[in-house]
């Protein structure tokens, strides 16, 4: 097999990131790391943030260009045998019983993105979209799936000049992978799609001029190779694993925070808790918590002795409590339960990102062509369902600790929803407070698993699938829910601090530094004003993972407690 085009440097990087190609003698400056791709590179979901969100550029393994020509050229020589390879020398789907001349082979690749482009709805974000080319070039890097350097070569220009393909968010079942998405993708490199950038859509002559490529013409199994695989749903699930991680660390925060406010029990975050239940995931939120604690936060100290009863009679009423309500007392079996889940989610998206997914497969150094299934995406159609859990318990536990410190019956002194002036005619926070009620009742109608609604396709020729892309980009909805419930729990917990302030309360440095955080976005309120556009900027800055690592690491000890995890 050969390259249709001028093939460019693998580890050519464009204009994207002009600092990479200073000159030497040139004033030194802060170079991002390179990414490398490639069968003896594992990408994390972080790589896929960093690289969808162009932080980092790739460049492409020298072993995995070896191993990538190598399947190439096995499967030239089973193609001059004239043998039956399917999408290759047969159609596709039921239609493989068709078989085909090798010398039609241009045309059936081109005829496959082709059919398989009918995608709709609004396209994927751009960085989804980017985060679907890193998936599907790390595959492909794998060297079983015989795709000639220019493909691999032309995916990495994609992300390295900050380019991302138009990908229509509807049309795949998620069963022989995400047909219709990467189609989309494919037809993009073919010149006949679309493109965006960060900044907006970018037409094909300048796309493709800052590629440094003409449009791919697909060689033999090039097409499918693009198309067959589960890369839509991995890369859209990576990055979810990513925004749920920041969450989790971010609801840390703000449960501290509410629990200052409340003046709560930190004993019921001590670490032995933790050990005593023997789940890691809470384990890890109690050594989190109790670190914050061990800083300066401000709650009912730890004493390891019980207080000794006072006064006489059988009842001593209106005493006060022991312990707190469950939205305080049990923020780590709550947080540590979903950081499991969210820790199953990671492994088999990790896994799935360095998988190669396309059918067939080649093994050049076996000799051995094996028609197969590894399109079939249940591992990440499963794993996206139990972030999505996740994601939603979350939410309930920040609902209720805002439906609590805005109910003047429960907040200890507050005013009523936290207004801050004239009760009555000012309303404070009444209205967000519904908002975040609204936000998790839609969540949950959106909780019903999306992996197990198989519903047969294809001439029932994918007679099951998996939903895969489905159930991703729904947990990617959600997770846009969560973080407006984040920014209105944010926006209360900055109001209530103020607050409390008034009456001579203090604050630790991580708390103070949630408030912080807020005050640069929304400013006290004190008359009412509309909160739409605050809610929707600081639940930006929550999914930003840039702006929300800075916010994080402005307070050393928040960032060495936060980052156990």
């Amino acid at each position: 097999m050969t390259d249709h085009l001028d093939a460019a440097d693998t580890r050519h990087t464009p204009d994207y990131f002009p600092e990479l190609e200073s000159d030497e003698g040139s004033p030194s400056v802060a170079k991002p790391s390179v990414v490398t791709v490639g069968a003896d590179c594992p990408l994390s979901l972080e790589d896929i943030e960093t690289i969808s969100c162009g932080i980092q550029p790739v460049q492409i393994a020298d072993a995995a260009s070896k191993k990538m020509a190598k399947s190439a050229e096995y499967l030239d020589s089973l193609v001059a045998q004239n043998l039956c390879i399917y999408g290759v020398t047969t159609g596709y789907g039921p239609l493989a019983d068709n078989h085909i001349d090798p010398r039609c082979s241009d045309q059936l690749q081109r005829n496959l993105v082709y059919h398989l482009a009918s995608g709709v709805g609004e396209p994927l974000l751009w960085q989804s979209a980017r985060a679907v080319v890193a998936c599907r070039l790390q595959a492909l890097s794998q060297g079983l799936s015989a795709v000639s350097q220019t493909v691999p070569n032309m995916l990495a220009a994609v992300l390295n000049s900050g380019l991302a393909p138009v990908i229509p968010e509807k049309g795949t079942v998620g069963a022989s992978g995400d047909l219709t998405p990467l189609s989309h993708m494919a037809l993009a490199l073919m010149g006949e799609g679309g493109w965006i950038d960060q900044y907006g859509e970018v037409d094909n002559a300048t796309a493709f001029a800052r590629l440094g490529f003409a449009p791919l013409q697909l060689g033999p199994k090039e097409g499918l190779a693009l198309v067959n695989g589960t890369s839509a749903m991995t890369g859209i699930a990576a990055l979810n694993g990513a925004l749920l991680r920041r969450l989790i660390k971010w609801s840390c925060l703000l449960s501290l925070a509410n629990a200052e406010v409340f003046n709560g029990h930190r004993s019921a975050w001590h670490p032995l808790v933790g050990a005593a239940r023997g789940q890691p995931g809470q384990q890890i939120i109690h050594d989190v918590l109790w670190s914050l604690l061990q800083a300066d936060a401000k709650m009912q100290p730890h004493d390891p002795t019980p207080k000794p009863i006072e006064g006489s009679g059988d009842v001593r009423h209106d005493q006060l409590l022991p312990q707190d309500p469950y939205s305080i007392r049990c923020v780590p079996q709550l947080l540590g339960a979903c950081l499991d889940m969210l820790e199953h989610h990671d492994a088999i998206v990790s896994r799935e990102i360095s998988a190669v997914t396309d059918n067939p497969l080649l093994f050049a150094d076996e000799e051995t062509l094996i028609h197969a299934g590894n399109f079939f995406g249940q591992h990440v159609s499963f794993a996206s369902d139990s972030l999505t859990n996740a994601a939603i318990m979350v939410a309930v536990m920040l609902e209720r600790q805002i439906a609590r410190i805005t109910d003047v019956r429960q907040n200890e002194g507050l005013p009523a929803f936290l207004q801050g002036n004239q009760t009555g005619l000012n309303s404070g926070f009444m209205g967000a407070q519904v908002t975040a009620t609204a936000l998790v009742a839609e969540m949950r109608t959106k909780a019903a698993p999306a992996s197990i609604q198989s519903i047969p396709t294809n001439g029932n020729n994918q007679d099951i699938v998996t939903m895969g892309t489905i159930a991703a980009r729904r947990a990617n909805e959600i997770l846009a829910d969560v973080s407006r419930v984040a920014a209105i729990h944010s926006l209360c917990m900055a109001q209530a601090i103020d607050l409390r302030e008034q009456e001579g309360a203090q604050f630790s440095s991580a708390t103070l530094g949630v408030r912080a955080m807020v005050r640069e976005i929304s400013p006290f309120l004190d008359d009412d004003r509309p909160l739409s556009h605050d809610i929707e900027n600081l639940s930006q800055i929550l999914k930003n993972r840039e702006k929300t690592s800075e916010a994080l690491e402005n307070i050393q000890f928040v960032k060495d407690a936060l980052g156990r995890f």
